[in-house]
């Protein structure tokens, strides 16, 4: 690795400052917001989706800031990428609070939600979805493929994955995929997401359950996941697809039963005593 000069750090400080000001200011505004905004009514839900915007805004500017280290000192900036992997988190934390977070849940049961946010469009709403994916996208590609927060990403993904979901009325859904609706290509185009984004999320987690944590718990997300894109499937009438996730869901379900039985056989075996024991 070349050594850094001092030309090279003040050229880094002078190219940062404009987006390091911005993060500062965006910072102010949070803290502002929060100090104003503490009861559940539809301005304040309204305004955090505003919070949630000018959020994935901070995660942007961040990344900005590591890629300036990066073409400038050649290295990444792991402090701004941190920061700008916290900032993402709250901006998903911010449209759970709107939305709900319920991975596999009848629209009914958080449908009162979306009542507080109904003059935010579905045109909006998927110009904010498509927001998030952005910076989830770029901010992986900032940390790299060897990152050591590639597992952290399977459940920022994930929660990504349910909020995208969970924005959208479906109560509407359908109704907006004719072609005379308003909303027709921005709803075609967000379920057409939402429906990527539950199977790679199902995906993910069954990868971090076999690579690397052996945690039923990753398993079952995996399958909540799977459930929920079958309950998009019908919600929808695609009955040939909501078929092929159940097969899925019957295979995937199967496995973790022998996998429970098996881990469970394990610590059996573990607690008896050795034969050789005294």
């Amino acid at each position: 690795m070349a050594k850094i000069t001092d030309y090279d750090r003040q050229n880094y400080q002078v190219k940062i400052n404009k987006y390091a000001a911005m993060t500062r200011s965006l910072l102010e505004l949070e803290k502002n917001f929060l100090a104003a905004n503490q009861n559940d009514s539809p301005d304040t839900s309204l305004n955090k989706l505003n919070l949630v915007d000018e959020m994935l805004n901070l995660t942007s500017y961040y990344i900005i800031i590591s890629g300036i280290s990066q073409v400038v000192l050649k290295t990444k900036n792991e402090e701004a990428l941190n920061e700008a992997r916290k900032s993402l988190y709250r901006a998903v934390i911010y449209l759970e609070e709107i939305v709900s977070r319920h991975i596999d849940a009848p629209f009914s049961e958080y449908e009162e939600k979306h009542a507080m946010i109904e003059s935010f469009d579905e045109n909006q709403r998927y110009r904010l979805i498509r927001k998030m994916g952005l910076a989830v996208d770029l901010l992986e590609d900032a940390y790299g493929d060897n990152s050591k927060w590639r597992w952290t990403f399977v459940e920022l993904e994930g929660r990504f994955a349910v909020v995208a979901k969970n924005i959208l009325n479906l109560r509407n859904a359908y109704a907006n995929t004719d072609p005379e609706s308003p909303f027709y290509e921005s709803t075609v185009y967000h379920l057409r997401l939402i429906k990527k984004l539950l199977l790679q999320s199902a995906d993910r987690y069954r990868q971090k359950y076999e690579l690397s944590t052996s945690q039923t718990h990753d398993f079952k997300l995996g399958i909540a996941f799977l459930s929920a894109l079958r309950r998009i499937h019908l919600l929808l009438s695609e009955n040939d697809d909501a078929e092929e996730v159940k097969k899925r869901l019957n295979i995937w379900t199967a496995k973790l039963d022998s996998d429970t039985k098996k881990q469970e056989e394990a610590k059996k075996k573990a607690a008896l005593p050795s034969p050789n024991a005294v």
